[in-house]
C-alpha cells in the first residue's frame, strides 16, 4: 500500500509533484530508490531541481479567436532570453494561450490541472514539466487574462513579446482597438477612468500634492485649493480615457473613442518580468557550483 507518508518522503527527496511521486511509487511497489530513479529517467526530478532558479525572462503573448470574440494575454517565464527565442518554448506558450481561450480556466492553478487539448493523457502541468526537463531551464506560467466580448477583443504585442495588451470593445473597429492597445503599451495607464481609481490611492496622492504645495510655502487653505488643480494631471497620467492620444496629443483618448464610435470597458497590459527579481549572472559563482 502506498501511504501518504511515503509519497511525502519521495516528494521531499526529489522535489517532484505529489501525483508524479504517487504514480512511480505505485509502479515500483513502494520501492523508494527505484521510484526516485524512475523520476530521474523521466526528467521529472531534474525539472524539480530547477524550481528554485529565478525565471524573469520569457514571453508575453496574445491570442485572439478568428471571430475576435475571445482573447487571451499570457506571460510565461523562463530563466534566459535565449530560451524565449526557442521555437519549442514559443509553441508551448501559443498552445497554452489557445487552451485558455477554449477551456476558460479560472486561474493558473486550474489551468495547470487541465488535460491538454493536444494530449488529454497529460495535464498542462505535465507538459510544462516535460518542457523544463527537455529545454533545461526553470519555466513557469505566471499569469493570464481572458476576455470574452459582446463586440471585439483587440490585442497588440510590442518588442517581440516584451509587452502584450488586450482590450474589450463592446463597440468599435479592429483598427481603433489596435490604436488604443498601442497607446496602453506606450503610456502605461493603470486604470480605465477616474472612477476606477481606488479611493485610498487618490487620498494618498492628494496628501503628497498638499505636502508639496505647503513645502513651497503656501498656507494650508491655498495648498488644498492647489491640490484640486493638480490632481487632474495625476488622473491624466494613470487613467486611459484621460490620457492625451499619442497620435494626436491635443485629443484625449476619451474624445478619440467618441469620434470613432468605440467603447472600451476594460484592458490588460502585461510587461515581461515586471515585478520579478532579475537573474544576476556571476560567472565565478556559476563555475564554483559546477565544480561542487
Amino acid at each position: 500500500m502506498i501511504t501518504a507518508q511515503l509519497v511525502k518522503e519521495l516528494r521531499e527527496k526529489t522535489g517532484a509533484g505529489m501525483m508524479d511521486c504517487k504514480k512511480v511509487l505505485t509502479e515500483t511497489d513502494g520501492d523508494m530508490e527505484k521510484a526516485a530513479e524512475l523520476l530521474r529517467e523521466r526528467g521529472i526530478a531534474k525539472a524539480a531541481k530547477k524550481s528554485d532558479r529565478i525565471a524573469a525572462e520569457g514571453l508575453v503573448y496574445c491570442y485572439v479567436t478568428d471571430d475576435k470574440k475571445v482573447g487571451v494575454v499570457i506571460e510565461v517565464n523562463a530563466e534566459t532570453d535565449f530560451v524565449a527565442k526557442n521555437q519549442e518554448f514559443k509553441t508551448f506558450v501559443e498552445e497554452t494561450a489557445k487552451q485558455i481561450a477554449v477551456k476558460n480556466p479560472a486561474d493558473v492553478d486550474a489551468l495547470l490541472s487541465q488535460p491538454s487539448m493536444n494530449d488529454e493523457s497529460k495535464t498542462i502541468q505535465d507538459i510544462l514539466t516535460d518542457k523544463i526537463a527537455t529545454i533545461g531551464e526553470n519555466m513557469s506560467i505566471r499569469r493570464f487574462v481572458r476576455y470574452e466580448s459582446t463586440g471585439i477583443v483587440g490585442s497588440y504585442i510590442h518588442g517581440d513579446g516584451k509587452i502584450g495588451v488586450l482590450v474589450d470593445c463592446p463597440t468599435g473597429s479592429e483598427d481603433v482597438a489596435r490604436d488604443v492597445c498601442m497607446q496602453i503599451a506606450a503610456a502605461r495607464p493603470e486604470y480605465l477612468d477616474r472612477n476606477s481609481v481606488p479611493a485610498d490611492v487618490v487620498a494618498h496622492e492628494m496628501e503628497i500634492l498638499k505636502a508639496q504645495a505647503m513645502n513651497e510655502g503656501k498656507p494650508e487653505a491655498i495648498a488644498e485649493k492647489m491640490v484640486q488643480g493638480r490632481i487632474g494631471k495625476f488622473y491624466s497620467e494613470i487613467c486611459l480615457l484621460e490620457q492625451p492620444f499619442v497620435k494626436d496629443p491635443d485629443m484625449k483618448i476619451e474624445k478619440y473613442l467618441e469620434s470613432k464610435d468605440t467603447q472600451i470597458i476594460k484592458f490588460a497590459r502585461f510587461e515581461k518580468g515586471e515585478g520579478l527579481q532579475k537573474r544576476e549572472e556571476n560567472f565565478a559563482e556559476e563555475v564554483a557550483k559546477q565544480i561542487k
